[in-house]
């Protein structure tokens, strides 16, 4: 593991710098008050960072709990509550940014814990292990080609690697202007892997960021498989917390911010923007407006277009924000969670987390009582199982309960036992709050900044110029527009940090900035 860090670091797979933070005052120099408007991971990012240099910040969530998609609520179940989650998460290593804003409540992270392995399972091969990799690049890129049992040397020969140097050669600028227009699927159909290996090692990838291979841009599938697998220092090892989302992380920051002068308030939806010379003013749903010199908006890409077309003010502030909504609000497939209180357990060598390959409906399962201490207390208790079952991209119009139904049958097919299971509880549901990161939409893609004076965005949708996915485009993005907030009124910004911008074998040359 060493000896992988030593090489990568030698040729630049180690954690750079894209914004040094800094350049100016500690903390804004007169008053400065905000709004932001969504409390997920992009919305407390930028209100931890804005709270923390004196601006005034308030945060609206519509929902009655902070989290978005890492939401976390007491569920009521026959023999007492629990809290249940809007689905499990993977807090990878090279999450820098997202774990600088955790690092406020916990300075150490002790509160993440590492999850052994990484295997992906099939109904029709032996199991693909990801989780024991050498961390760096290029020495994980040789030891799956070596240890891999999807991908033998002799398939190697056969593949069409002028075909596959595009994984290898990512570059945040050629890399839209050649692929963007191409699928996912296109893509791997031109690599002429076998389908094993095509299964194995890259249809489950390209499900995790909550899209269709055949619906997802090509281009943004090869800056993921840079961002997690070819580009970082870290390798595929993630950690997860040890307690809910909603006792490890949501109270907690919801303190800080407190602490530093913000202000949280949930339950409340933002419905119109509007802008006047004092600067803007957010009006909620009850009536209330919240006034303020500068806005983020932080909200999943269906709630953005609702926004945006409910303020007219923006059709002459930020005409492209606007024409951009219709293809930006569509979301990406619906995807399902369904977690089961069970009467009995899975056998002991079962991972606490693993991906799945090739069924129809199931793409990971989650062992929350090998994973998380309530849920381990409550199976301890009632000697039971607590079982995460997550449907990534999953078809339109099937009701929640029908969608849990089949991702436990497909379960049994992997693991005979969980068929003897009784469940005792279930709570399943589905949504369509993703973005879409459909071919051609990088050109379009709204970034951190609108047009308009003062207004941001921030989000797993928004466009970045370096590396991110997930949490930490989330994380990224809303410590960016605080940014742009902080440098405009006289503050020091905050650093945000990221991969190796490039691929392996990218050309050097000039970058559009």
């Amino acid at each position: 593991m060493a000896l992988s860090r030593v090489m990568g670091r030698f040729i630049g797979v180690r954690e750079h710098v894209v914004d040094p933070g800094g350049g100016a005052a500690p903390r804004v120099p007169r008053p400065v008050e905000a709004v932001v408007v969504g409390g997920g991971i992009a919305g407390m990012s930028a209100a931890v960072v804005l709270a923390e240099r004196g601006v005034r910040v308030t945060v609206l969530e519509a929902g009655p709990a902070l989290g978005g998609r890492l939401g976390a609520w007491p569920e009521p179940l026959a023999d007492g509550t629990q809290v249940n989650e809007h689905g499990f998460h993977a807090f990878f290593r090279q999450y820098y940014n997202w774990r600088s804003i955790l690092r406020r409540i916990d300075p150490t992270l002790a509160f993440l814990r590492p999850v052994p392995g990484y295997p992906v399972l099939s109904a029709e091969w032996p199991t693909e292990e990801f989780g024991k990799l050498p961390p760096a690049p290029p020495a994980n890129l040789l030891a799956l080609l070596l240890r891999s049992p999807s991908l033998r040397l002799a398939d190697l020969r056969g593949m069409d690697r002028d075909a596959a140097l595009p994984l290898l050669s990512y570059d945040p600028v050629r890399t839209y202007a050649e692929f963007d227009g191409a699928t996912a699927d296109d893509l791997l159909t031109s690599l002429r892997l076998p389908d094993r290996a095509r299964a194995m090692l890259f249809e489950v990838f390209s499900h995790s960021f909550f899209n269709h291979e055949a619906e997802m841009s090509a281009a943004e599938m090869i800056a993921q498989f840079h961002f997690y697998l070819l580009g970082n220092p870290e390798g595929l090892a993630f950690d997860s917390p040890g307690a809910d989302y909603a006792t490890a992380i949501w109270q907690p920051l919801t303190r800080h911010v407190e602490k530093h002068g913000g202000r949280i308030v949930t339950g409340v939806a933002a419905t119109r923007l509007d802008r006047s010379p004092d600067g803007w003013r957010v009006t909620a749903a009850d009536g209330t407006a919240y006034r303020a010199g500068h806005v983020v908006l932080a909200v999943d890409p269906p709630a953005l277009a609702l926004l945006v077309g409910a303020s007219p003010v923006l059709t002459g502030a930020a005409p492209e924000l606007v024409a951009a909504m219709p293809a930006f609000g569509a979301p990406g497939p619906p995807y399902a969670v369904a977690r089961y209180w069970c009467d009995g357990d899975v056998d002991a060598g079962r991972a606490v987390f693993s991906g799945v390959s090739r069924q129809p409906t199931l793409d990971s399962v989650t062992l929350y009582h090998r994973l998380e201490d309530e849920s381990r207390r409550w199976a301890e208790r009632a000697g039971g199982s607590v079982v995460e079952l997550h449907a990534y991209a999953c078809d339109e119009g099937v009701p929640a309960e029908e969608l849990a139904e089949r991702m436990r049958v497909e379960l049994a097919a992997l693991w005979p036992e969980a068929a003897r299971l009784r469940v005792r509880e279930l709570r399943a549901r589905v949504e369509a709050r993703a973005p879409a990161f459909t071919p051609g939409s990088h050109a379009w893609r709204p970034g951190v900044r609108t047009g308009a004076d003062g207004l941001y965005l921030a989000g797993d949708g928004i466009r970045t110029g370096f590396p991110s996915a997930l949490m930490e485009r989330s994380a990224a993005t809303g410590i960016i527009a605080a940014n742009h907030i902080l440098r405009a009124e006289g503050a020091a910004a905050e650093p945000v940090r990221s991969i190796r911008p490039r691929g392996l074998l990218a050309r050097r040359g000039p970058q559009r900035p």
